[in-house]
């Protein structure tokens, strides 16, 4: 199976490294998307470059392809299933939810000469960096990259209605699926709230199990892709 990987907020392809190695010894295809403004030109990226990107990556693809979203990504993974719902076989969403039509992309920190730099680790205190020690989170700090403010702030569009047949399946790092799926059910999540096959999935890590728990989660990913290739779900 094709899998497209996307990093969240800061994130470059090679976040990926170690979930693309694993999953090719499970004998998939992943991709690592690079995305315009983190790790491809150009470094004034909008919202738009991204989605293209994306989007690009899924059309070159052969056969189905299972598109995968991380934090603030998993909007731009909702956004390929909306513009590709004949060739996205599955959208999985690690450690976030898909904002909706209209919404701001991620404008969750501020922004310095058009880029919203790593804020630091203060943001992130408790269960989201719990499993990163200090080297850990002095490496993810050097490398990471300020995304552009056209990206961050950024309004979503969604408009094929056909995206909510698109199985999704939800990997929940630093909250319980019991916790997802309360927020989905309460209508804090309107995209996932109509989405007609959800599958909820945990993994012991903090926000960025690609980093601290990569086998753990190349085989959630592996699992998630052969669910009658890639599509079904409850």
């Amino acid at each position: 199976m094709h899998i497209l990987l996307i990093g969240g907020l800061w994130l470059d392809a090679s976040a990926w490294d170690e979930v693309v190695v694993r999953l090719r010894e499970l004998g998939h295809d992943p991709t690592a998307v690079a995305l315009p403004g983190q790790g491809a030109p150009p470094a004034s990226a909008t919202l738009g470059d991204q989605r293209s990107a994306v989007v690009a990556a899924v059309d070159v693809a052969t056969g189905p392809v299972i598109v995968v979203g991380h934090s603030a990504a998993c909007t731009l993974a909702w956004m390929a299933a909306d513009a590709r719902p004949e060739r996205v076989a599955r959208v999985v969403m690690i450690g976030g939810f898909p904002s909706a039509d209209g919404e701001v992309y991620a404008d969750f920190f501020a922004a310095a000469n058009g880029a919203v730099g790593f804020p630091g680790w203060e943001p992130f205190d408790g269960p989201d960096a719990a499993d990163l020690d200090e080297h850990m989170r002095a490496a993810f700090a050097a490398r990471a990259v300020p995304v552009p403010e056209g990206v961050a702030k950024g309004i979503v569009r969604l408009g094929d209605e056909r995206r909510f047949d698109v199985p999704v399946t939800l990997v929940c790092p630093e909250f319980s699926p019991a916790e997802a799926q309360g927020w989905v059910e309460e209508g804090e999540v309107p995209e996932l709230a109509r989405a007609r096959h959800l599958d909820y999935l945990d993994i012991d890590s903090g926000h960025w199990p690609m980093l601290t728990r990569p086998a753990e989660l190349a085989a959630l990913l592996d699992g998630a892709a052969r669910t009658e290739g890639g599509r079904g779900g409850g």
